[in-house]
C-alpha cells in the first residue's frame, strides 16, 4: 500500500482527496525540520513538497520514493539530477498558478508605475496630492517586454494587451509566428527589446542560461525611466545591480516577488532601494491558487499510481522511459 508523505501545510481539500481514496496511507509533517524529514522520508512512496529543500542526502534516505510532487512550478530547491539517477519522477503544477502569478505581476507593474508605496506613505504622513518628485505614468500606450513566453508569460502578455500596451516578447524557444498569433511582437534580440520597452517583466526559469542574467549590463541596456518586474525566480536578478539602477534613477521603479536568498536577509541592498515594491514570494498564493496547486499535486499522486500520469507535469521526463512498472494503488 503506497504511503504518501505531505510536507508543510496543504489545502485540506487535497489532504481529504488523498485520505478518502482507498489503498493509500497519508502522513503529514506540518512543520518540517531536517531531522523529521530524514526520519520519515524513508517510509514514503510519494512526497508532496512546498518549499522544503530536497537535496541529495534527503533523496538517498528515501529508499522507497518513486514520486516527488512540487507544489508550484519552480524547483530550484530540489536536486533533480539526484532524483533522476534514482528513477524518481518530479512533477510540478504547471497550470495551477498561472492566473495568480500573472495578476500579481500586473499588480507590481501598476504599483511601480503609480508610485504606490510612496503615495501611500505620504497619505499616512499627512502629505496630500500629487508630487512633482513622484511622477507616475499610464500603462496604456506604453511598451512592455515579456521575457519568457510560457504559461505565465503568455497570460501576462494578454493582460498587458488589455491595458492597451504594445507587447514585445523575447523567448528564443518560441517561434515568432506563435508570438504574433497571440497579438504580440517578437523582439529581434533581447538588447533590442530592452532598448524599446518602458517596462520589462521576467517569466523565465532559473538555469545556467538565465542565472544572474539581469546584471549591470542588462539594466544599463534598459530604457531610462523604465520599470522592471520579477515574479519568476530570484536568482535571475543580480540584486546589487538592481539596487544601483534604482538609486541612480536609471530605472523609475521595480516590483519583485522573488529573491536570491529567501527570506530576504537583513542588509540586502534592495531593502532601502527607492520605488521598489516587494512581496514575499506570494504571487501564487491566492486562495484559489493554493487550492489549485494542492489539488494538482494530489491528482499527480493518484494518476501516477493508477498508471496514467500526465507527462506534461513531469520535469525529468527521461525517467518515464526508464520506469516500466508503476506500482498499483492496491
Amino acid at each position: 500500500m503506497p504511503h504518501i508523505l505531505m510536507l508543510n501545510h496543504f489545502h485540506p481539500d487535497a489532504v481529504r482527496r488523498l485520505r478518502e481514496t482507498a489503498g493509500y496511507t497519508v502522513e503529514t509533517i506540518p512543520e518540517v525540520t531536517r531531522e523529521a524529514l530524514l526520519a520519515r522520508i524513508g517510509e514514503a512512496d510519494a512526497v508532496l513538497v512546498r518549499s522544503t529543500r530536497i537535496d541529495r542526502p534527503v533523496i538517498e534516505a528515501a529508499g522507497r520514493l518513486r514520486l516527488l510532487c512540487r507544489h508550484g512550478v519552480g524547483y530550484d530547491s530540489i536536486d533533480v539530477p539526484a532524483l533522476t539517477e534514482r528513477n524518481i519522477l518530479l512533477t510540478v503544477t504547471p497550470d495551477a498558478n498561472a492566473v495568480s502569478v500573472a495578476e500579481h505581476t500586473l499588480m507590481l507593474l501598476l504599483a511601480a508605475a503609480r508610485r504606490l508605496a510612496a503615495y501611500d506613505a505620504n497619505v499616512r504622513a499627512g502629505t496630500w496630492g500629487p508630487r512633482p518628485e513622484l511622477p507616475t505614468f499610464d500603462l496604456a500606450g506604453r511598451t512592455v517586454l515579456v521575457v519568457g513566453f510560457g504559461r505565465i508569460g503568455a497570460r501576462v502578455a494578454r493582460l498587458c494587451l488589455a491595458f492597451g500596451m504594445t507587447v514585445l516578447v523575447y523567448d528564443p524557444y518560441v517561434p515568432g509566428n506563435t508570438i504574433k498569433g497571440a497579438g504580440c511582437l517578437p523582439a529581434r534580440t533581447l538588447a533590442a527589446g530592452l532598448a524599446e520597452a518602458d517596462a520589462v517583466t521576467l517569466h523565465c526559469p532559473s538555469n545556467e542560461e538565465t542565472r544572474g542574467m539581469v546584471d549591470r549590463d542588462f539594466l544599463a541596456a534598459m530604457k531610462p525611466g523604465a520599470v522592471l518586474v520579477n515574479s519568476a525566480r530570484g536568482t535571475v536578478v543580480r540584486e546589487e545591480a538592481l539596487a544601483e539602477a534604482l538609486h541612480g534613477r536609471h530605472l523609475a521603479g521595480a516590483g519583485v516577488d522573488v529573491f536570491w536568498e529567501e527570506p530576504v536577509p537583513r542588509g540586502s541592498p534592495l531593502l532601502d532601494a527607492p520605488n521598489l515594491m516587494m512581496t514575499p514570494h506570494s504571487a501564487a498564493s491566492t486562495a484559489q491558487g493554493l487550492h489549485r496547486m494542492a489539488m494538482s499535486c494530489a491528482e499527480s499522486v493518484l494518476t501516477y499510481f493508477a498508471g496514467n500520469l500526465d507527462p506534461d507535469v513531469v520535469v525529468n521526463r527521461e525517467v518515464l522511459a526508464r520506469v516500466n512498472d508503476v506500482p498499483g494503488a492496491g
